[in-house]
């Protein structure tokens, strides 16, 4: 059953969602070459805490940490170590957060240092694929509309797109319907509806789409070993035009404020 959020709901999600585009303004300003995944982990919670929101991923279904850190060849859900990132990684931070209840949910992928001109690609195409996704979500569309807008820009780029993990709603909940697949044909699936609020998320790899998941349980790796990139912002559609992305912030977040 799909939750349509009064006005009310959404200035609640838009709190939560601000605390985690905040947050990863200061976690991308943290990224470099000999910082662990760890300690922006760390980071990451003691800013969402210090700033009126709950960690979201902490203790959901039992993962441990606040931040799920990706690196490379890992394409969601990676758990926070001691590992110290090195020069020429990409790094994906995805995190929430929960104010009075309701969720915000928003993930990036970053370089570590400097990148190839083809990494630089990944993350440019895979980041334009989500807001070409985005622009989808208006009253009266399907919700396949998203998925096929992704799929088509990404697979025009000589990318493939990740099927065992898609987009949902949130809202009280971090995870409700409706499930948002980042592939499909157009005109498929419920009409979207003001009220409606997405989390879009597409994960892009450089090879074939297949993955797997670690023996930790979390985990998700490209089969063939080839990077991946996620992109997520939690978005609000709206009466007319496009949906209205609640997790971001005009203003520069010091790593100290």
């Amino acid at each position: 059953m799909i939750m349509l959020k009064t006005e009310e709901e959404i200035a609640l999600m838009a709190q939560a969602s601000k605390i985690v585009a905040e947050a990863h303004q200061v976690l991308q300003q943290a990224v470099r070459p000999g910082v662990t995944t760890l300690y922006l982990d760390e980071l990451a919670e003691t800013f969402i805490r210090d700033h009126g929101g709950v960690p979201a991923f902490k203790g959901y279904r039992s993962f441990p940490n606040t931040l799920c850190a990706s690196v490379n060849h890992e394409v969601v859900h990676g758990i926070p170590s001691n590992r110290a990132l090195k020069e020429g990684d990409i790094v994906g931070l995805d995190l929430g957060a929960i104010v009075q209840g309701f969720y915000g949910d928003g993930a990036v992928t970053v370089p570590v240092g400097q990148v190839s001109d083809d990494v630089e690609t990944l993350l440019k195409v895979t980041g334009a694929a989500m807001h070409k996704g985005i622009d989808q979500a208006r009253v009266g569309n399907r919700l396949s509309d998203i998925g096929h807008a992704i799929q088509s820009y990404v697979e025009a780029h000589g990318f493939s797109i990740v099927r065992d993990f898609v987009g949902h709603g949130i809202g009280r909940r971090l995870h409700e319907e409706p499930q948002v697949p980042n592939y499909g044909r157009p005109g498929q699936g419920s009409r979207l509806q003001f009220g409606m609020v997405l989390a879009i998320e597409p994960m892009v790899n450089v090879g074939g789409p297949q993955v797997q998941v670690l023996d930790d349980q979390w985990t998700a790796v490209t089969k063939d070993g080839s990077l991946s990139a996620h992109f997520e912002h939690t978005v609000a559609v709206q009466p007319e035009g496009p949906p209205v992305i609640l997790t971001t912030v005009k203003e520069q977040v010091s790593v100290n404020s």
